[in-house]
């Protein structure tokens, strides 16, 4: 009897672990769930396997347990599968053309008690990025950052010692660069245009929300109104626009799916790979909180995770193509009236109305 109860004690945790995500309160002991998917499938594949050997599977019971069980890895797995080469590109690959077109991007969250500066330095000229994001950045950082400057003469700094530190340097022109504080007085974002060598113009936006966690936040409300104050600023107006950042929120979440439904913009992940970033230290809890969004007028030249920096994240490099001619070949997330009633839930709850961002 004591492994009979074992068997369906461990059932039960795997199946919370499943479950809870679906509520959609915003506290922190919950929205966590949403992160560890992969983790999540591996773990009920590994309780099922342990229930057969525990209880056995010739009960009715088991035979429904065992059911259920399997029924919670698949739905793990579907959460990740976009984010596979199983599934189609939701960017399109670059076609074959000239830098003029080209946005280089490298963001990096380089972890504030970090002093590894030089490795970060070292992979900035190797990978020759025309933008680069560094969040975690405090006034140390921003000494050594400055370096940069004889290449990225272009640039926008917010130190800051409380882990929310923002800098941006840029070979290309920037446009009306502004530092805003669009939901917490401390969590800055960066929004600027940015003039390609075409002399197209890119609207840019950096953001970095605090996450949800008993040490920051106790819900997630905060990163939520964020990313959705962003998203409905942007939506719509037809500009070209990327979003960068460490979004402290998984690629497959419920609330980065609203971000992209109501903002239009495309994620270069889907049907290409997870490019998980965090936990650069801990490879099994590892999943992707640092992101790059762009609008459907881009191609992928490239994407790809870097290596390690001494931060607790890995950095993202990605190589965008400004194609106009893509924009009606793309499938373009949507939102319907739910979405936005919903998007527009969680603004008020935290900010009120969404401010116009440039």
């Amino acid at each position: 009897m004591s492994t009979q109860i074992l068997a369906v004690g461990l059932a039960l945790v795997a199946v919370a672990w499943t479950v809870l995500p679906f509520l959609r309160h915003d506290a922190w002991w919950i929205r966590v769930f949403d992160f560890p998917r992969v983790q999540g499938a591996v773990l009920t594949a590994a309780v099922a396997a342990a229930y057969a050997a525990l209880a056995g599977w010739d009960g009715a019971l088991d035979k429904a347990i065992l059911a259920v069980l399997g029924l919670c890895v698949a739905y793990q797995g579907f959460w990740v599968l976009r984010f596979t080469p199983l599934y189609p590109k939701q960017v399109l690959a670059a076609p074959a053309s000239g830098p003029d077109n080209h946005l280089a991007i490298l963001t990096a969250n380089v972890l504030t008690p970090n002093r590894n500066a030089d490795a970060f330095l070292k992979l900035v000229r190797a990978t020759d990025p025309d933008v680069i994001v560094a969040v975690e950045t405090d006034a140390w950082w921003q000494s050594r950052l400055d370096a940069l400057e004889a290449d990225y003469p272009h640039a926008v700094k917010q130190p800051l010692d409380n882990l929310y530190g923002m800098h941006l340097y840029s070979r290309l022109p920037l446009e009306d660069p502004q530092v805003r504080f669009l939901v917490e007085d401390g969590v800055p974002s960066i929004h600027t245009g940015v003039v390609l060598r075409s002399g197209h113009r890119v609207a840019l936006h950096a953001l970095h929300p605090a996450p949800p966690s008993p040490t920051e936040n106790p819900t997630s409300a905060e990163r939520d109104a964020e990313l959705l104050m962003v998203a409905k600023a942007v939506a719509g107006d037809g500009r070209s626009r990327v979003v960068v950042g460490d979004l402290n929120d998984v690629a497959w979440s419920a609330t980065t799916r609203l971000f992209q439904k109501i903002s239009g913009l495309l994620d270069p992940r889907v049907g290409r790979g997870l490019f998980n970033t965090f936990h650069a230290q801990y490879p099994v809890f590892r999943w992707p909180l640092d992101h790059v969004f762009c609008s459907p007028d881009f191609t992928v030249a490239s994407l790809a995770r870097l290596g390690d920096i001494g931060s607790d994240h890995f950095p993202i490099h990605a190589v965008l193509c400004h194609t106009p001619a893509a924009r009606d070949r793309h499938d373009v997330p949507r939102a319907d009236a739910a979405d936005e009633a919903l998007a527009e839930e969680k603004i008020v709850k935290v900010n009120g109305d969404a401010p116009e961002t440039a």
